[in-house]
């Protein structure tokens, strides 16, 4: 087995001969200087494995090609274009001493990098004042007004930080006990209850809603994230609640308490403040199973910072590294958000694994996940050369059918796990936040 597959599999509780053997087909490999085609090969193949185990599916198959062509945008609009998937700001700016990333996808942090920077939203006047900085101030002011940055370090920084230090001892996934039930749910018409936006958390919730689950998006008012809807919403219906409402609250505790799967990536003690912490969640429903990922680990002084994979990479020494070995004069992150895309299937498998164990046993269990402990898998495996970059696209490659999403027409990448011989059929195509009522799917 690859190392990744064994540590997955041990941070799942789970022996390779309780498991069905899956089938690798395929060929290819991303041009990364760590093993990214590895980390997504064994992360597809956990959740197609426990997919394969909780459907009593003996034949399951991954396609190496394809499930590295799924950690990056799959959707291939014919008479329309995607929107950027970046804000005009966001990216990369050489501060006095280094290197730092700004993430300015959200408004809200988009506004908080500027009144630090005290200049226009101008890509020029940002970098001329992000020169007046050191790299590691910058980072702690931009966060300190609850924006997004990180500042580059390399991996021998990371491993010495106090929050790079905190990661390397949590386990990749981490089990609680919460609870006994009797509820014996399958895969279909399991009802996932979706928080999650950027982007682990709906490539876990995308995976479950094409194998049978009904999965209920959830997003607050305003929010958007165009150049990633088309992927995250694919075979999921999206409704939209304010949860600072006494009405929207009251339609989000009986949908919780209604659901077999919470899966959510606020920030500790965000939905604490909503009135919704983790007894409460109890309370409404003791047999869900509680699902959670966040940026930086859940010990350490960073473990309540807001972050995500391109920042990940910055801290964690990935995109040093890239630049080291590949000499460039600026940071060279992953060809792919390989963090979020393999922490989302980890996410499913995590769920699924659950499923089997309350089904079997009785027990509730919860799952903590992180971008920075799925850093540390990555970057455990040792640096590499650069391999040889995937083939062009092929008309192969593609699904027959022609996908009508809520902004036009288009083909999508065909998904490399087979169950059966058979793909996931997704029950919606991609389309708009909120366009779905807040209610669960009536039985069939």
């Amino acid at each position: 087995m690859h190392p990744f597959q064994t540590a997955i599999a041990d941070a799942l509780g789970t022996a390779p001969t309780d498991q069905p053997k899956v089938r690798l087909t395929g060929a290819g490999t991303l041009p990364a200087c760590f093993d990214v085609t590895g980390l997504a090969t064994a992360s597809v193949s956990a959740a197609a494995q426990e997919l394969a185990a909780a459907s009593g599916v003996e034949d399951v198959r991954v396609d190496r090609r394809l499930a590295l062509k799924w950690f990056d945008m799959t959707l291939r609009p014919q008479g329309w274009q995607m929107p950027g998937a970046w804000d005009p700001i966001a990216g990369d700016y050489a501060a006095r001493d280094g290197w730092i990333r700004l993430h300015t996808n959200a408004p809200r942090h988009r506004a908080a990098a500027m009144s630090v920077l005290g200049c226009p939203p101008d890509r020029d006047a940002v970098a001329r004042a992000v020169q007046r900085w050191d790299r590691d101030a910058l980072e702690t002011a931009v966060i300190a007004a609850e924006g997004c940055a990180a500042a580059m370090r390399g991996l021998s920084d990371w491993a010495c930080h106090p929050q790079g230090m905190a990661v390397a001892a949590e386990p990749l996934i981490r089990w609680d006990e919460t609870g006994h039930c009797d509820r014996q749910t399958g895969l279909s018409g399991l009802r996932v209850l979706d928080l999650t936006r950027v982007l682990a958390g709906p490539v876990a919730t995308r995976f479950l809603a094409g194998f049978g689950a009904d999965v209920l998006r959830i997003d607050p008012p305003g929010w958007s994230e165009p150049g990633v809807e088309p992927e995250v919403t694919l075979g999921k219906r999206c409704a939209g609640l304010d949860l600072h409402t006494d009405a929207d609250r009251a339609i989000f505790r009986h949908l919780l308490s209604q659901a077999d799967v919470l899966v959510h990536g606020y920030r500790p003690g965000a939905l604490d403040a909503l009135g919704f912490g983790s007894d409460t969640r109890l309370s409404l429903n003791p047999a869900v199973i509680d699902v959670s990922l966040n940026a930086y680990g859940w010990t350490g002084p960073w473990r309540l910072r807001r972050g995500f994979d391109s920042l990940m990479q910055m801290s964690t020494g990935i995109s040093a590294e890239g630049m080291a070995r590949g000499q460039a004069d600026r940071p060279v992150p992953l060809p792919v958000q390989a963090l979020d895309h393999a922490t989302g299937y980890l996410m499913a498998a995590a769920i699924l694994r659950a499923l089997r164990v309350r089904a079997a046993t009785g027990r509730v269990l919860r799952a903590r996940l992180s971008l920075a402990r799925t850093a540390y898998l990555l970057t455990s495996g040792g640096a590499q050369d650069l391999s040889p970059p995937l083939a062009p696209e092929r008309p192969a490659d593609l699904a027959p059918e022609r996908e009508e999403t809520g902004w036009g027409p288009a083909q999508r990448v065909r998904f490399p796990v087979t169950l059966a011989g058979h793909p996931p059929r997704w029950p919606h195509p991609a389309g708009l936040l909120r366009r779905h009522s807040a209610a669960w799917r009536a039985p069939a």
